[in-house]
């Protein structure tokens, strides 16, 4: 069973940085293109960024705007996400998963942005 355990967010003011962590277990993480995802209580899930199964290969929601840098250590299993620049609107639960297919969902972590 695989199983995806996000880390490192927490309470941060605006203009400040967090750096995400993923520990994924029990799956072939170098072989997959990965993800960051975001959610907000009574919202849909919406795309952040993603990396192929290389470190060569990034794609990025619009509203990231370079703010954000996706990568990862396949050696370590573990995908990270260094976000800079945070805003308010920044706040939501992230989460980590598959970009084309999907894993069982982790508990995600929790980013509040303070203004």
């Amino acid at each position: 069973q695989v199983q995806l355990v996000e880390s490192g967010g927490g309470l941060v003011q605006a203009g400040g940085s967090l750096r995400l962590s993923c520990a994924a277990s029990g799956g072939t993480f170098s072989n997959k293109a990965m993800a960051w995802y975001r959610q907000a209580p009574g919202k849909e899930r919406e795309f952040v960024a993603a990396i192929g199964r290389s470190e060569y290969s990034t794609d990025y929601a619009d509203f990231v705007k370079g703010g954000f840098t996706i990568s990862r250590d396949n050696a370590k299993n573990t995908l990270y996400l260094q976000m800079n620049s945070l805003k308010a609107e920044d706040t939501d639960i992230y989460y980590c998963n598959g970009r084309i297919t999907t894993w069982p969902w982790g508990q995600g972590t929790q980013v509040t942005v303070s203004s």
